[in-house]
C-alpha cells in the first residue's frame, strides 16, 4: 500500500490501520442491520438482467423520458412508475476556477424500521437539515418468515439467512418508510439479502452467484404484494428496475466478483470497497468505487473506517453494551472523528466524505445520537451538500474527466489552487 499524508500532519497511514475494524458486520456474526443470528428469508424466481432502457453502454442514465403524468402501476403492483423522482438536484460542471461542492453521504445498511423507529426519525433528521440519504434495503425485509425458503442464497441451504426475518408489522412498517423516503428525494440502494460474511459468504460467491443474489434483491421489492399477501397497501411509487443502481455488500466482502454481475445490471457504482482513504473517487470495472474511508480518530494517531460498527469495535471491541459510564465519552469520540474526517476535506481537498451505519442501539445508541450531531453540524454549512450516492455519481458524470484525475491527485488536507485544478 502506498503512503498518503491523510492528516495534513506527518502521521501517515499504514496497513495496521486498515485493520482497525474493517467488518461491516455486526459483532457475535450479526449483520448489524438485523439484530439476532436467524434462519432465512424470501425469494422469488430469478430475474433476467434488466433491459437497456435507462442507461447508457456505460451504464450512465440516459435522460428521462417526458413523463406523460400517468401512474402506470408494475407487475403484481408492487411497484409503480410515477414519474422522475421529486427533489433530485441537477448536476453542473465545475466552471474554471470552481470550487467543488463538498458531498457528504449518510447511508443505513439494512433500512428496516423497527421497533426503534429509526428509520422514520432519521428521515426527519434528514429533511430538517436539508439532507438527503442513500438506504441500503436487505431485500429479504420484505419477505415474511413464512416464504423463507423462497430466498435461495448462494453456497446456502433455501431459507437460510445470517440475520433474522423482518416480522409482519416490521415489513409493513418498512414499507411505509421506502415509500416516503423516495418521495423525499432519498436513495434506494440494496444490502442484498441474507448477510453471509465469512466462509460461503459474498466473498466466497462468484459472479454468477452474486447475480443470482442481486435478481433475488430485485424479485424482493417488485413482488412484495404476492409474498406477502398485503394487497391494500399501495405500491412504492419507484420502479425498481431504474431505482436500483449500486449497493454495498455485507461485510464489505467480495467486491471483485460483485462488480462482474452489477455490469450486467447497468449499475453506476458499489459502495463495497473495504476502506480507502479520503481521496477523489475513481471507477473499478467501469463502476464508480466509493469506499468507506479512514477518518483521524480523535486524541490519538489512529484511523478509523466511517462506519458506526468500527468506532464501536475500537471503544468497546465486539461488547454492544460496554460501560455506561463511558458512552458520553464514546459518542463525543465519534462524533469527533466523523468531524475531524469532514473538516480535513471541507478546508483541503473537498472529497465526498462517506459515512456508513446500521440502525442500531449499540452502547446505548450511542452511535446514533453522534450521526446525528454530525448532520445537523455539516449539512446547513455553505457549500456541503449532503445528498446521495446516486446524486454523487451524477455529478461526477456531469465532470470533465481531466479535471477529475486532477482532483484525484490531491491530498485529503491539501489546501489548493482551484484555477490550477479545475480548467
Amino acid at each position: 500500500m502506498s503512503k498518503r499524508n491523510v492528516l495534513g500532519t506527518p502521521a501517515l497511514v499504514t496497513v495496521a490501520a486498515l485493520a482497525l475494524g474493517l467488518s461491516a458486520c455486526g459483532p457475535d456474526g450479526q449483520g448489524g442491520d438485523g439484530k439476532q443470528t436467524g434462519q432465512a428469508r424470501d425469494s422469488a424466481q430469478p430475474r433476467p438482467a434488466p433491459p437497456e432502457d435507462g442507461k447508457g453502454k456505460d451504464g450512465t442514465p440516459k435522460p428521462e423520458e417526458k413523463w406523460d403524468g400517468k401512474v402506470r402501476v408494475l407487475g403484481d403492483g408492487s411497484t409503480s412508475y410515477t414519474g422522475p423522482q421529486p427533489k433530485q438536484p441537477k448536476p453542473t460542471k465545475l466552471k474554471p476556477g470552481e470550487k467543488p461542492p463538498q458531498f457528504v453521504v449518510f447511508s443505513w445498511d439494512g433500512a428496516l424500521e423497527g421497533d426503534d423507529h429509526l428509520f422514520s426519525h432519521f428521515r426527519e433528521v434528514a429533511k430538517q437539515n436539508n439532507a438527503q440519504m442513500t438506504y441500503f434495503l436487505t431485500g429479504t425485509y420484505l419477505l415474511p418468515k413464512s416464504k423463507a425458503t423462497m430466498y435461495k442464497p448462494p453456497q446456502h441451504k433455501p431459507g437460510a439467512s445470517a440475520i433474522s426475518y423482518a416480522t409482519d408489522e416490521h415489513i409493513k412498517d418498512t414499507l411505509r418508510q421506502l415509500r416516503s423516503a423516495w418521495l423525499e428525494g432519498n436513495e434506494i440502494g440494496t444490502h442484498f439479502n441474507g448477510h453471509f460474511c465469512g466462509p460461503k459468504g459474498g466473498g466466497d460467491w462468484s459472479a454468477a452467484e452474486w447475480k443470482s443474489e442481486i435478481q433475488q434483491a430485485y424479485s424482493f421489492v417488485q413482488n412484495w404484494k404476492t409474498n406477502t399477501g398485503y394487497k391494500n397497501l399501495p405500491p412504492l411509487p419507484f420502479d425498481y428496475e431504474k431505482e436500483l443502481v449500486g449497493g454495498r455488500a455485507p461485510c464489505l466482502e467480495g467486491q471483485e466478483n460483485l462488480l462482474t454481475a452489477a455490469k450486467d445490471f447497468k449499475w453506476r457504482y458499489d459502495a463495497s470497497s473495504p476502506g480507502d482513504f479520503q481521496v477523489w473517487p475513481s471507477k473499478k470495472n467501469g463502476i464508480w468505487n466509493f469506499p468507506l474511508q479512514l477518518l483521524p480518530y480523535p486524541k490519538s494517531e489512529k484511523q478509523v473506517l466511517s462506519m458506526d460498527f468500527n468506532f464501536l469495535y475500537n471503544q468497546s471491541g465486539d461488547n454492544t453494551k460496554g460501560d455506561p459510564a463511558k458512552y458520553e465519552q464514546w459518542r463525543k469520540l465519534t462524533r469527533d472523528g466523523y468531524l475531524n474526517g469532514f473538516n480535513r476535506v471541507y478546508h483541503g481537498s473537498r472529497a465526498p466524505l462517506f459515512i456508513g451505519n446500521h440502525f442500531e442501539d449499540w452502547n446505548g445508541g450511542i452511535y446514533m445520537k453522534a450521526i446525528e450531531d454530525v448532520v445537523k453540524a455539516v449539512c446547513t454549512k455553505k457549500e456541503v451538500r449532503c445528498v446521495t450516492f446516486k446524486q454523487v455519481a451524477d455529478w461526477l458524470d456531469a465532470q470533465d474527466p481531466a479535471v477529475l484525475e486532477r482532483l484525484r491527485g490531491l491530498d485529503p488536507a491539501q489546501i489548493t489552487d482551484w484555477s490550477s485544478v479545475v480548467k
